[in-house]
């Protein structure tokens, strides 16, 4: 029961929290984004006190069931080691704790949170790592899929489904997703919950507190006879059946032991009198000798950890799926066509310009309060309905969210990557307070204007100004006849790039913004 009912909610909790990073629609951003608050490390910079006591109640009275239910990355590793155990049964055996290596990955990530390393302390945050998967390797399948569904609707005159845009918003990011799904896939196949118990921070805290949890997985000496079937199950490699010992800070509570059992010895509540048998002055392992000389061979499966034979037909499924995974990728990424001015001349795409100081969303305060709390999660990447957020490619900022108007500008009446973030990186901000946020500042660049350049009248910038920060003026004061060109007022710039993005100049636009350290209310 304990395991049926963990596998149902961990379904159910990693379909809805992947969900929540593919979703086109921007609907379920209102209904799921509670899931991203509830994780531990989230909900820790967040100073989510509520979250955290909670987590920290629930692990010690079920033990570290935070990582098989809550934790989209510690489900997705167990899917993942479970498809290796229908191929190769019984194939685990007990391995002893690497503290060096917990402790030691722990002090890194701290240190890299303190210091303000954002791209450290992103590598090592479980759901983070699982963020950046879903949003870079999984929604682009996922967009593909929704604008076939839109090509077909478009056919019949339906707008149940629109096209999106599925391209690739940081090359760096998306490398580095694809590497850890390898690596993390990897360890999950080979060791089940390897990067758990070794490499991941929040489960070495969990994984000390879980020591002194209330209900645990027991062994009853008096009826075990020493088959080794649970070592040889536990994924977390955390059970010792010579010894008839449990690792609990490395046992996340999975229950797969207590099933494989076949004489009841293993059960999921509070501690145990020393024995049920009648030998509780000896040693465990003269009760097991004792026993087991009695016990039947096991099968020859159980000897070499052999499962049964794959079928053919589960072997094409597989390489069906996989294929079409792979095509359905390359297609993802393939170059877009280039758009075209009314059919016959291709525009130019534009190159993002370069910045002293990088933009940071409203509701980030600060530069270092944003590198201090964001953990590049990419939720609020992967919910921008203007395609302005994409993950940054500096070396100490890599993979949190800087903001770029090649495709779009911060919409005055937009706040969803303040509604989504879990780490309060982006604190939550109405819409009025958005548009009297000073993130940046606008930049004329005079060699790239189109009235200067192409002698013809523009004004695309002070149009689209929400703020009204932009005044065409003569650009020679003596002569009014002269080109207008664009005057910046700063004190009541918002920086929100809608200049910037209308700008027709190509490849860089005449008018850009540049990023502020400070947020300040104007």
């Amino acid at each position: 029961m304990l395991k049926k009912v963990r596998q149902t909610l961990g379904a159910v909790t990693f379909t809805l929290i992947t969900l929540l990073f593919v979703d086109v629609s921007g609907l379920l951003h209102g209904w799921l984004s509670w899931l991203a608050e509830i994780q531990f490390l989230p909900a820790l910079l967040a100073l989510n006190v509520g979250v955290v006591v909670a987590l920290v109640a629930l692990t010690l009275i079920f033990g570290r069931i935070y990582c098989s239910v809550i934790c989209p990355l510690g489900v997705m590793q167990d899917l993942i080691s479970r498809l290796h155990s229908r191929l190769k049964k019984n194939r685990f055996r007990h391995s002893p704790e690497r503290k060096a290596l917990r402790y030691g990955f722990l002090a890194l990530f701290v240190v890299a949170l303190v210091a303000g390393v954002g791209s450290l302390a992103a590598l090592l945050a479980p759901y983070s790592s699982y963020g950046r998967m879903a949003e870079n390797l999984l929604r682009p399948l996922w967009a593909a899929g929704n604008n076939v569904l839109a090509a077909m609707a478009e056919r019949t005159d339906s707008y149940a489904f629109y096209s999106v845009d599925v391209w690739v918003k940081s090359l760096p990011t998306f490398i580095i997703a694809a590497v850890s799904l390898v690596v993390i896939g990897w360890l999950a196949w080979r060791g089940g919950r390897t990067y758990c118990n070794t490499v991941c921070p929040v489960g070495t805290v969990l994984g000390w507190l879980a020591r002194f949890s209330w209900l645990k997985v027991r062994i009853d000496t008096g009826k075990c006879n020493g088959c080794g079937l649970c070592e040889r199950n536990c994924k977390a490699s955390c059970i010792d059946s010579k010894a008839h010992k449990i690792d609990y800070s490395r046992c996340v509570a999975c229950g797969d032991c207590i099933g494989k059992c076949r004489q009841g010895a293993l059960s999921f509540g509070k501690a145990l009198p020393h024995s049920t048998s009648s030998h509780d002055d000896r040693e465990p392992q003269a009760v097991m000798n004792e026993r087991v000389s009695g016990v039947a061979a096991p099968s020859p499966q159980e000897k070499t950890g052999g499962g049964a034979p794959v079928s053919e037909a589960s072997l094409s499924r597989r390489s069906f799926l996989l294929g079409a995974a792979m095509a359905t990728t390359a297609a993802a990424l393939a170059q877009e066509k280039k758009k075209v001015d009314g059919g016959l001349a291709a525009i130019e795409d534009k190159q993002p310009a370069e910045r002293a100081t990088p933009i940071t969303p409203p509701g980030a305060f600060s530069a270092q309060h944003f590198a201090q709390h964001c953990t590049g999660c990419q939720l609020c990447v992967a919910q921008c309905p203007n395609g302005v957020l994409r993950p940054s490619t500096s070396l100490l900022t890599m993979m949190q969210p800087v903001m770029s108007f090649e495709r779009g500008f911060c919409r005055p009446e937009c706040t969803r990557c303040s509604e989504v973030c879990p780490t309060d990186a982006i604190n939550p901000i109405t819409r009025a307070d958005k548009s009297a946020i000073q993130i940046g500042h606008a930049v004329w660049i005079r060699k790239n204007c189109v009235p200067l350049t192409d002698g013809v009248e523009c004004g695309n910038c002070a149009r689209h100004c929400p703020t009204g920060a932009i005044t065409m003026v003569p650009s020679v004061a003596a002569d009014p006849s002269s080109p207008k060109v664009p005057v910046v007022n700063e004190s009541r710039c918002i920086g929100c790039g809608a200049c910037e993005y209308h700008c027709p100049a190509r490849p860089f636009s005449a008018i850009y913004v540049e990023g502020h350290e400070l947020h300040r209310t104007i």
